[in-house]
């Protein structure tokens, strides 16, 4: 207890396989949103792009909202949701469960990690797995707006910078954070940057690695200097980029200090709200550090669930067609709408 075994997901019987559940959502599903785009200033001088989905109907039944009133702006819960590598509110993953959840009475936010909103970001520093303070940054702008019920979603990366968030606030957490869902978390950086260093993923840290480096290119042609452009155009791997770039554009030593330290694993146990960490098994960005069970039963606020299939990001609905809810967007829905939850965290706490 609370590890959830076994899970219920099951994939389409033409998606036999971890990366055609990845690939093919990713290249092939696409779900449309209409967002309300809003900037906002950052501390530093720089900026945030977030873009806002209004939630349809009535709220769902048993999720904690304010009560209606000529003085209440938020009659519905918010999701916040945190994209992955690279990604950005359009991304299938993301768009998909911002319209699932805005059609059951939910709110969305999907707010883009510096430089992945389409425009590049002004200061030098770009984003990475472990800032957690822009988060945090949203997260006060939203109750600055009155919502008083706020939930957390992230993906891969933003799975990661979630639970640090949450983690790091452990029993100081603001009161609307309610609940947590996330889905194809790296727990363990160093052990997933391996793992896309493997014959089978190559293509995915290809993918990755080239996106980012064309970044770093794209800002030094505007801040000449500044940059360790030759450096980072030989690196070969997303471990090398953050060797290279990453860590020391952070303040780390180098990588290694910048996934240890930055890895969400060790943030879990101070987790003080309900959350729910879905890793699938055949996930091929994941490595066996990432599906930590015997940790899962000893945690009282935290429910792992690891599919044997899935892939990363994808949980294509067993029937349906691709363009249909994932199981993952109803697995969140359902969770996030669980009464019993909150009840069971707040007799907890109250002991």
């Amino acid at each position: 207890m609370p590890l959830i075994a076994p899970s219920s997901y099951e994939p389409p019987t033409r998606l036999w396989n971890g990366h055609l559940q990845t690939i093919i959502p990713s290249l092939f599903r696409k779900v449309e949103v209409s967002y309300v785009r809003e900037r906002i200033e950052t501390p530093d001088d720089d900026f945030l792009d977030l873009d806002w989905a209004e939630g349809r109907g009535q709220r769902v039944e048993g999720v904690a909202s304010p009560p209606t009133s000529p003085n209440a702006p938020c009659p519905l819960p918010l999701v916040i949701l945190s994209h992955g590598l690279e990604g950005s509110s359009t991304s299938q993953y993301l768009a998909g469960m911002v319209r699932h959840l805005t059609q059951n009475g939910f709110d969305c936010l999907a707010w883009h990690y510096r430089s992945c909103s389409g425009e590049m970001n002004r200061r030098e520093r770009f984003y990475h797995i472990g800032e957690t303070g822009d988060l945090h940054f949203v997260i006060q702008y939203a109750l600055n707006k009155g919502y008083s019920s706020i939930y957390l979603t992230g993906f891969s990366a933003g799975g990661n910078v979630t639970l640090k968030y949450l983690g790091e606030q452990g029993r100081s957490i603001n009161p609307a954070i309610k609940k947590a869902v996330v889905f194809s978390v790296p727990l363990d950086l160093m052990g997933s940057a391996r793992r896309l260093e493997q014959w089978d993923s190559l293509v995915y840290n290809y993918r990755f690695n080239r996106t980012l480096k064309q970044k770093v290119m794209q800002k030094a042609a505007v801040m000449p200097g500044i940059f360790p452009t030759e450096a980072v155009r030989k690196a070969r791997s997303i471990r090398e980029f953050d060797n290279l770039f990453t860590a020391p554009m952070n303040g780390f030593r180098d990588v290694t200090d910048y996934y240890t330290r930055s890895s969400s694993l060790q943030f879990i146990p101070t987790i003080t709200i309900p959350t729910l960490i879905v890793n699938a098994k055949n996930d091929p960005f994941l490595s066996p550090e990432c599906f930590p069970a015997t940790l899962a039963r000893e945690l009282p606020n935290v429910w792992m669930e690891f599919p044997e299939q899935g892939g990363h990001c994808g949980f294509p609905s067993k029937n349906g067609g691709i363009q249909s809810t994932s199981w993952s967007e109803k697995r969140a829905l359902s969770f996030l709408s669980d009464s019993n939850l909150t009840q069971q965290q707040d007799d907890s706490t109250n002991r």
